[in-house]
Parts: structure tokens; C-alpha cells; sequence
């Protein structure tokens, strides 16, 4: 029986929850839903199918120190940074290296430190049967959620035939990824009912994306064979610092999975919540009777379903409605709910003035 693993990228800025989340104490790093920050939630999931020395998490570089300190079930040398970052098809081709190194024959999951669970007997099952296929298959199995309302905010997979059962997991054929819809197609997608939200989630044997990767994209093949002889010594950062620099941009998903055609998709049906922005807080937190999720030290008056988050001090917010109300890290954010996109590029345009690089 191959060896099982977990890659956990961990590389994400979470710039929609500034000013909570900055770029060196971001999302993954913050208990947003729970009491644990959601990569020690993430860890935490695996116990039982992947032991702590078998999981490894690929972060950037200057939060290495910070990610060792909220996972201290797992050995230090297993959290690696990224000098630079390049996207999602890196930091699979350097977990899967790391993985390499310690058995090629391995089957490993990768999956994101900032997405929230519920329903963990269903999430267990789900990667267990997907383990037991990928070690079985030359396939690569990536997680649909089922879908609960027509969101514009994720990719969506389109299913197939069936081709497993396990656990009551389904196990079905995906035809192909689709991108982030419009709202009326969002809508065709959801009454089709063979739509499925891509959760960025996926399962493979090393062999398996080492194949893929050659016949679709010879360069993250070439990084994953790179840094495997680097991580077989002890070395990866070195290798990482001398072979990033001249890699491309590019995500799994272009790389690979929109290519591919031995894949499959596990039919998730637990909990799921990649808690984008501030907006989704609101199913995780109890409303008022005014429809207000109040995060912290907060009080209001004749206002209706606002956000407002104030762990450090009281704010106070009197007849305003729908507004997002952040009180952290010495800032104050107001904005409406429908505009909590554009908290990111707030971020943007303050990193280009200079001037405030200490709160960002």
C-alpha cells in the first residue's frame, strides 16, 4: 500500500479581509471561523488519514516562521517557503516534490489552508475513497462541492458518468472546468445538476502528476524533478531560490486539469465555505434581531444587516444598513457589503502610494 500525504498551500494573501488579514499575519493565519487559525483547522482535518510527519505545507517565504508557530504538530522542516510567488502549479510540482523524496510511490492530497468544513465524517470519507482510487489508477481526482446557490464566484466542473462508489461517496467522470459564469449561467448550471463548484482540492499518486505533467506542461515536470533532488538532500528552499525566479505564472488548473483527460471528481457533499471575503462571515456567526453579525466589541442602533467586526476596542454604529465595519490592526474599513471586492484593490492602490506599507 503507497504512502499517504497531504500538501497544504498555504501562499494566499487574503487581501479581502484587510485590514484583518495582512500580508504578514494573513487569512490562514487568523481564527476567522472557529478558535484556531484555518491552517491549524486544516491539519487538524487529517487526523487519522494522514500522520503529522506525512503532511508538508507550501507557504511563502517570510511566513514560514509564523505557520511553524500555529502547527506545531508538524515537524518544521515540512513547512517550506516560496521565494517568489508563481501560482498554483508550483507550489503543487514543489509538494509533490517533497513528497518524492520521501516515496515516490506516494499518494498525496493537496489541498488550502483558508477554506472552512463542516461535516468532517463526510470530508474524511471523501479523501479516503479518493486516495484509495488515485493509488489504484493512473487518474487525478479533483473535489466538486455540490453546489447550494448560483455563484459567480468559483470555476465550476461539469460531472459525468459514474464510475465509483465508496462510503457513499460518488465517484463520477468530469468533462470538463468551466470559468467563473455570469449569473444567468450560474443559474443554467445549478438546475442542470451536474455542476459542481471546483474546490482546488485534488488527489494523485506522484507518479500520476509526474505523467501528467510531461505530456501537458514539461516544465512544472522538469521544477517537480528539480526540487525533488534538492528536498532528497535536505535542500529545497536552496532549490527553490535558484529555479523560481525563471518560472512562469501559472495555475493547476490551466496547467493541467484543463488538459487532462483521465480525471475524475469525488461528488462533495460536506460543508464547505472557501470564505472569500468579509460577506462571508455571515453564515458562520449569529444575526441580531436587526440582522447584524457583530464580531468582538460592538453596538448598534436602529441599524440593520451590517458586518462589524471590533475584537480590540468598542465601535459603536447608529441608522446605517448593509455596510461592512472593520476595526483592526490600528485601521478603520466601512464599506458597503455589495462592494467587499473591492477591499483588494483598496489594498492596491494603497500599496502604490508608500505610505502605508506597515498596515498592509
Amino acid at each position: 500500500m503507497a504512502g499517504r500525504y497531504a500538501v497544504i498551500m498555504a501562499g494566499g494573501k487574503g487581501e479581502r479581509f484587510w485590514p484583518l488579514s495582512t500580508s504578514t499575519h494573513p487569512k490562514q493565519l487568523l481564527a476567522l471561523v472557529g478558535d484556531k487559525p484555518l491552517i491549524a483547522q486544516a491539519v487538524d482535518r487529517l487526523e487519522g488519514l494522514v500522520p503529522p510527519e506525512n503532511i508538508f505545507v507550501v507557504t511563502n517565504a517570510e511566513l514560514v516562521d509564523a505557520t511553524r508557530e500555529v502547527t506545531p504538530l508538524l515537524p518544521s522542516e515540512n513547512i517550506v517557503g516560496e521565494p517568489i510567488g508563481r501560482d498554483t502549479a508550483a507550489a503543487v510540482a514543489c509538494g509533490g516534490a517533497l513528497v518524492k523524496a520521501k516515496d515516490k510511490n506516494g499518494v498525496f492530497a493537496v489541498l488550502t489552508a483558508d477554506q472552512v468544513m463542516g461535516n468532517l465524517d463526510v470530508f474524511s470519507a471523501t479523501l479516503k475513497g479518493g486516495m484509495d482510487l488515485a493509488e489504484q489508477n493512473d487518474v487525478l481526482v479533483t473535489i466538486g462541492i455540490n453546489p447550494t446557490f448560483p455563484s459567480t464566484g468559483f470555476g465550476y466542473i461539469e460531472s459525468g458518468d459514474m464510475i465509483a462508489s465508496q462510503d457513499g461517496v460518488e465517484f463520477r467522470t468530469a468533462v470538463r472546468f468551466v470559468e467563473k459564469p455570469d449569473e444567468a449561467t450560474a443559474s443554467e448550471y445549478l438546475s442542470a445538476g451536474t455542476f459542481y463548484w471546483n474546490s482546488g482540492m485534488f488527489i494523485w499518486s506522484v507518479q500520476a502528476l509526474e505523467k501528467s505533467f510531461a505530456a501537458h506542461c514539461p516544465e512544472m515536470k522538469a521544477l517537480m524533478d528539480t526540487l525533488a533532488g534538492y528536498a532528497s538532500d535536505g535542500r529545497i528552499v536552496e532549490g527553490m531560490d535558484a529555479t523560481y525566479p525563471n518560472l512562469r505564472k501559472i495555475s493547476i488548473d490551466y496547467a493541467l486539469m484543463e488538459k487532462a483527460d483521465n480525471i475524475v471528481m469525488a461528488c462533495g457533499t460536506f460543508a464547505w465555505d472557501d470564505v472569500g471575503s468579509w460577506p462571508a462571515l455571515e453564515s458562520h456567526f449569529p444575526k441580531d434581531e436587526s440582522g447584524n453579525t457583530k464580531i468582538g466589541t460592538v453596538e448598534t442602533l436602529n441599524a440593520d444587516g451590517n458586518i462589524v467586526y471590533s475584537k480590540d476596542r468598542l465601535t459603536a454604529v447608529i441608522g446605517v444598513q448593509d455596510l461592512i465595519v472593520v476595526q483592526a490592526e490600528g485601521v478603520t474599513l466601512i464599506c458597503p457589503k455589495d462592494r467587499a471586492q473591492d477591499i483588494k484593490q483598496m489594498v492596491v492602490a494603497l500599496r502604490e502610494k508608500g505610505n502605508f506599507e506597515e498596515l498592509l
